[in-house]
């Protein structure tokens, strides 16, 4: 028989973001965790899917935004209308971590947090949940002497010498788990490299991405965070039980706009990385999708009616009509009813830049 997940471990969910990149499939009111990308399912519903047996279905929390919050719960509809919170305005990730802290310490005053993102894909959901569920123990301080005194942050080995994630260098290994699950003290955090950096650290096998993915005790939380942000501790001290609405609108809009890892994880005292064994991908930009479609022997990655002659290379996604490739090479095409991107893969990074050109009724 399963063991019953532990009432004291939550998990909050962030999605917010506007998948910009994604266009034009993302657009405002559905961005990329609510796009089925990879499979039948959207992100955002994977994602959750991943938690079955890590977490009670109750501590399960969303976190999103105003525009957002009706297409999350048709996305969700198993969740309860309070465990899916809007922001009531746009800040970062480190006033997303208050409040993820202060909701579950409402509801549980010695409670640990996991904060994962809404958009990763990983296939081996089996692997993550029991990583997560160790990543819970070591944070709730219930396997490891002195472990609940610090700060967990999953740690991805690169594949490539990615200029798009932040990376952590590690130290020595503090412990490990069951089925080999190592837990490493982070040395520091390094914001986003340039490529010859990037491949010198890939190289030297001491750094590790920064997968976004936090664990940490409420108490933990606010000791380190009241150390470098009292605004932030406040707020999560002075988070009120039930309905939390008055409270956001009065307070949340004024918290400093900056991100978790410059806010708090880079200034910590002890922050340790579990260092992930699953696969993890980002999918940040449509170039990242070929790992997740089929693709023909010319190396075109498709997903719907598509057709190719004479053309390597890219990347094509009908939602519907029939998308022809005739000698081209290295494009992304994507059909939507009332769109069609078409772009070189070099470019993907540059999509962003549409929203200000593009008309209003298709953003």
């Amino acid at each position: 028989m399963a063991k019953t997940p532990d009432s004291r471990y939550f998990v909050c969910i962030l999605a917010g973001g506007s998948g910009e990149r994604f266009w034009p499939m993302s657009r405002t009111r559905t961005p990329k965790h609510l796009l089925r990308l990879v499979s039948d399912r959207t992100l955002l519903e994977e994602t959750v899917r991943r938690l079955d047996g890590v977490v009670r279905p109750e501590n399960i929390l969303v976190l999103t935004n105003q525009a957002q919050l009706e297409g999350i719960r048709a996305a969700l509809p198993a969740l309860g209308r309070d465990q899916i919170v809007a922001e009531p305005a746009k800040r970062d990730t480190a006033p997303a971590a208050a409040l993820a802290t202060g909701m579950v310490r409402a509801r549980c005053p010695d409670g640990v947090v996991a904060l994962l993102a809404a958009d990763a894909v990983i296939r081996d959901g089996a692997r993550f949940g029991r990583q997560l569920s160790e990543a819970f123990e070591w944070a709730g301080g219930v396997r490891w002497p002195g472990s609940g005194g610090t700060l967990l942050t999953f740690g991805v080995k690169p594949t490539r010498p990615s200029t798009g994630f932040g990376y952590l260098e590690l130290g020595e290994e503090l412990a490990r788990g069951d089925g080999g699950t190592r837990f490493i003290k982070v040395r520091r955090f390094v914001e986003k490299p340039d490529a010859a950096t990037a491949a010198d650290y890939v190289a030297a096998g001491t750094f590790v991405w920064n997968a976004g993915i936090f664990v940490w005790g409420v108490g933990t939380f606010l000791a380190e965070v009241g150390r470098h942000s009292e605004e932030l501790a406040s707020f999560v001290r002075e988070f009120p039980p039930g309905d939390p609405a008055a409270y956001l609108a009065a307070r949340f809009p004024s918290l400093p706009r900056t991100s978790i890892d410059y806010a708090l994880m880079e200034k910590a005292s002890s922050v340790v990385t579990l260092l992930a064994d699953f696969d993890w991908d980002d999918v940040g930009t449509w170039a990242a999708l070929p790992g997740h479609l089929s693709s023909d022997a010319e190396g075109n990655a498709t997903r719907g009616p598509v057709v190719a002659v004479n053309s390597t290379g890219n990347i094509a996604v009908s939602n519907g009509r029939v998308i022809a490739l005739c000698g081209v090479k290295d494009l992304v095409v994507v059909e939507t009813p009332d769109a069609i991107l078409v772009c070189h893969r070099d470019a993907v990074q540059e999509i962003k830049k549409l929203q200000a050109v593009l008309p209003k009724e298709v953003t």
